[in-house]
Protein backbone atom coordinates (compact mmCIF):
# COMPACT_ATOMS: atom_id res chain seq x y z
CA UNK A 1 0.00 0.00 0.00
CA UNK A 2 1.34 2.98 -1.11
CA UNK A 3 2.70 6.29 1.70
CA UNK A 4 -0.19 9.06 0.88
CA UNK A 5 1.22 12.57 1.23
CA UNK A 6 -2.24 14.40 1.38
CA UNK A 7 -1.77 18.41 0.65
CA UNK A 8 -4.99 20.52 1.84
CA UNK A 9 -5.71 24.77 1.49
CA UNK A 10 -6.70 27.09 -0.08
CA UNK A 11 -5.84 28.24 -3.53
CA UNK A 12 -2.21 28.62 -2.93
CA UNK A 13 -2.36 24.81 -2.56
CA UNK A 14 -4.97 24.25 -5.36
CA UNK A 15 -3.02 26.10 -7.48
CA UNK A 16 -4.99 25.27 -10.39
CA UNK A 17 -4.40 21.92 -9.90
CA UNK A 18 -8.03 21.02 -12.45
CA UNK A 19 -6.37 22.73 -15.47
CA UNK A 20 -2.89 21.49 -15.05
CA UNK A 21 -1.92 19.33 -18.14
CA UNK A 22 -1.33 17.85 -20.86
CA UNK A 23 2.16 17.12 -23.60
CA UNK A 24 2.80 13.74 -21.76
CA UNK A 25 2.49 15.69 -18.09
CA UNK A 26 -0.34 14.35 -16.55
CA UNK A 27 0.86 16.00 -13.41
CA UNK A 28 -2.28 13.63 -11.48
CA UNK A 29 -4.39 16.70 -10.67
CA UNK A 30 -1.12 18.34 -8.18
CA UNK A 31 -1.15 21.38 -9.95
CA UNK A 32 2.03 23.32 -10.57
CA UNK A 33 2.78 24.99 -7.29
CA UNK A 34 4.61 22.89 -4.30
CA UNK A 35 2.68 20.02 -4.04
CA UNK A 36 3.79 19.29 -7.36
CA UNK A 37 7.30 20.40 -6.58
CA UNK A 38 7.66 18.54 -3.83
CA UNK A 39 5.98 15.27 -5.45
CA UNK A 40 8.73 15.59 -8.54
CA UNK A 41 11.32 15.59 -6.32
CA UNK A 42 10.34 13.06 -3.80
CA UNK A 43 9.39 10.66 -6.89
CA UNK A 44 12.72 11.74 -8.07
CA UNK A 45 14.99 10.93 -5.34
CA UNK A 46 12.92 7.53 -4.11
CA UNK A 47 12.26 5.72 -7.54
CA UNK A 48 11.79 2.60 -5.70
CA UNK A 49 9.18 3.69 -2.92
CA UNK A 50 5.85 3.76 -3.52
CA UNK A 51 5.21 7.40 -2.88
CA UNK A 52 1.69 8.90 -3.35
CA UNK A 53 0.48 12.26 -3.51
CA UNK A 54 -2.97 14.01 -3.28
CA UNK A 55 -3.69 17.92 -3.63
CA UNK A 56 -7.37 18.65 -2.53
CA UNK A 57 -6.83 22.08 -2.05
CA UNK A 58 -9.57 24.15 -3.03
CA UNK A 59 -9.42 28.23 -3.79
CA UNK A 60 -11.13 30.64 -1.85
CA UNK A 61 -11.99 28.23 1.17
CA UNK A 62 -11.61 29.24 4.81
CA UNK A 63 -10.99 27.30 7.47
CA UNK A 64 -14.68 26.49 7.41
CA UNK A 65 -14.59 25.30 4.35
CA UNK A 66 -11.89 23.00 5.23
CA UNK A 67 -13.73 21.41 8.46
CA UNK A 68 -16.75 21.05 5.77
CA UNK A 69 -15.71 18.23 3.60
CA UNK A 70 -12.29 17.20 6.12
CA UNK A 71 -14.15 13.74 6.03
CA UNK A 72 -14.45 12.79 1.66
CA UNK A 73 -11.46 15.22 1.12
CA UNK A 74 -9.54 14.45 4.34
CA UNK A 75 -10.03 10.87 6.18
CA UNK A 76 -11.48 8.86 3.35
CA UNK A 77 -8.06 9.10 1.80
CA UNK A 78 -6.01 7.52 4.37
CA UNK A 79 -3.09 9.42 4.24
CA UNK A 80 0.05 8.97 6.26
CA UNK A 81 0.98 12.50 6.30
CA UNK A 82 -1.17 15.64 5.95
CA UNK A 83 -0.09 18.76 4.83
CA UNK A 84 -2.24 21.74 5.62
CA UNK A 85 -2.07 25.71 4.48
CA UNK A 86 -5.40 27.35 5.44
CA UNK A 87 -5.64 30.79 7.04
CA UNK A 88 -5.08 33.97 5.08
CA UNK A 89 -9.01 33.49 3.58
CA UNK A 90 -10.18 33.65 6.76
CA UNK A 91 -8.74 37.34 6.98
CA UNK A 92 -9.19 38.29 3.29
CA UNK A 93 -12.48 37.29 2.61
CA UNK A 94 -13.50 39.76 6.26
CA UNK A 95 -11.89 42.63 4.56
CA UNK A 96 -13.47 41.88 0.92
CA UNK A 97 -16.71 40.95 1.88
CA UNK A 98 -17.51 40.87 5.45
CA UNK A 99 -17.75 36.60 5.33
CA UNK A 100 -14.40 35.95 7.04
CA UNK A 101 -13.60 33.93 10.22
CA UNK A 102 -12.62 35.17 13.30
CA UNK A 103 -8.89 34.24 15.40
CA UNK A 104 -10.79 32.18 17.83
CA UNK A 105 -13.22 30.96 15.81
CA UNK A 106 -10.61 29.83 13.30
CA UNK A 107 -8.38 28.23 16.42
CA UNK A 108 -11.32 26.00 17.01
CA UNK A 109 -12.19 24.59 13.87
CA UNK A 110 -8.88 23.42 13.43
CA UNK A 111 -8.07 22.50 16.75
CA UNK A 112 -11.03 20.25 15.87
CA UNK A 113 -10.04 18.98 12.61
CA UNK A 114 -6.96 17.90 14.17
CA UNK A 115 -8.39 16.20 17.12
CA UNK A 116 -10.83 14.22 14.56
CA UNK A 117 -7.82 13.71 12.67
CA UNK A 118 -5.86 11.71 15.08
CA UNK A 119 -9.34 9.89 16.68
CA UNK A 120 -9.36 8.44 13.03
CA UNK A 121 -5.90 8.50 12.08
CA UNK A 122 -3.73 7.52 14.91
CA UNK A 123 -0.45 7.17 13.11
CA UNK A 124 -1.03 10.29 11.13
CA UNK A 125 1.79 13.06 10.69
CA UNK A 126 0.55 16.44 10.63
CA UNK A 127 2.89 19.34 8.58
CA UNK A 128 1.35 22.32 9.57
CA UNK A 129 2.18 25.79 7.00
CA UNK A 130 2.00 29.08 8.95
CA UNK A 131 -0.47 31.62 6.46
CA UNK A 132 1.87 34.62 5.48
CA UNK A 133 1.56 37.78 3.66
CA UNK A 134 3.79 40.35 1.61
CA UNK A 135 3.13 43.09 4.14
CA UNK A 136 4.00 46.16 1.21
CA UNK A 137 1.64 44.57 -1.60
CA UNK A 138 -1.22 43.68 1.36
CA UNK A 139 -0.93 47.36 2.30
CA UNK A 140 -3.46 46.86 5.23
CA UNK A 141 -1.51 46.79 8.83
CA UNK A 142 -4.32 45.56 10.37
CA UNK A 143 -4.63 42.59 7.86
CA UNK A 144 -0.72 42.08 8.29
CA UNK A 145 -1.86 41.96 12.24
CA UNK A 146 -4.58 39.37 11.96
CA UNK A 147 -2.50 36.86 9.77
CA UNK A 148 0.34 37.08 12.17
CA UNK A 149 -2.42 36.34 14.53
CA UNK A 150 -3.30 33.25 12.91
CA UNK A 151 0.26 32.10 12.39
CA UNK A 152 0.65 32.15 16.05
CA UNK A 153 -2.04 29.94 16.42
CA UNK A 154 -1.01 27.41 13.95
CA UNK A 155 2.24 27.28 15.67
CA UNK A 156 0.50 26.46 19.12
CA UNK A 157 -1.49 23.85 17.50
CA UNK A 158 1.90 22.38 15.83
CA UNK A 159 3.53 21.89 19.57
CA UNK A 160 0.11 20.69 20.84
CA UNK A 161 -0.17 17.76 18.32
CA UNK A 162 3.67 17.45 17.81
CA UNK A 163 3.08 18.25 13.90
CA UNK A 164 6.10 19.73 11.70
CA UNK A 165 5.56 23.70 11.69
CA UNK A 166 6.67 25.42 8.47
CA UNK A 167 7.58 29.02 9.55
CA UNK A 168 6.44 30.57 6.21
CA UNK A 169 6.82 34.35 7.21
CA UNK A 170 9.73 34.21 7.92
CA UNK A 171 10.99 32.25 5.38
CA UNK A 172 8.92 34.72 3.07
CA UNK A 173 10.44 37.97 4.71
CA UNK A 174 13.72 36.68 4.34
CA UNK A 175 12.89 36.23 1.09
CA UNK A 176 11.84 39.92 0.49
CA UNK A 177 15.51 41.11 2.11
CA UNK A 178 16.99 39.38 -1.36
CA UNK A 179 14.63 40.38 -4.20
CA UNK A 180 11.56 43.51 -3.79
CA UNK A 181 7.99 41.68 -2.42
CA UNK A 182 6.96 41.01 -6.00
CA UNK A 183 9.16 38.68 -7.13
CA UNK A 184 7.97 36.06 -4.65
CA UNK A 185 4.16 37.05 -4.70
CA UNK A 186 2.79 39.09 -7.11
CA UNK A 187 -0.42 40.16 -4.90
CA UNK A 188 0.72 39.91 -1.27
CA UNK A 189 -0.91 36.24 -1.00
CA UNK A 190 -0.30 34.05 -3.64
CA UNK A 191 3.14 32.83 -4.23
CA UNK A 192 5.23 33.00 -7.71
CA UNK A 193 6.72 30.13 -9.12
CA UNK A 194 9.85 31.40 -6.93
CA UNK A 195 7.46 31.83 -3.67
CA UNK A 196 6.30 28.62 -4.74
CA UNK A 197 10.11 26.88 -4.55
CA UNK A 198 10.85 28.82 -1.20
CA UNK A 199 7.62 26.61 0.34
CA UNK A 200 9.09 23.37 -1.56
CA UNK A 201 12.34 23.73 -0.48
CA UNK A 202 10.92 24.26 3.40
CA UNK A 203 8.84 21.27 3.14
CA UNK A 204 11.39 19.03 2.13
CA UNK A 205 14.06 19.89 4.63
CA UNK A 206 11.63 19.88 7.55
CA UNK A 207 10.19 16.23 6.40
CA UNK A 208 13.18 14.63 5.15
CA UNK A 209 14.02 12.18 7.83
CA UNK A 210 10.44 10.74 7.35
CA UNK A 211 11.07 10.21 3.77
CA UNK A 212 14.99 8.73 4.39
CA UNK A 213 12.95 6.28 6.55
CA UNK A 214 10.53 4.97 4.75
Amino acid sequence: MAFTVLFQGDSITDCGRNNCGGAGYTNNGLGPGYPSLIASRLQCDYPAKDIAFINKGISGNRIVDLYARWRIDGLNLNPDIISILIGVNDTWHEFGNHNGVDVPRYARFYRELLEWSKATLPNVKFVLLEPFVAPGLVGKPEFVAEVAERAQVVKGLADEFGAIFLPLQGIFNDAFKKAPENHWTPDGVHPTPAGHQLITDAWLKATADIFAKL
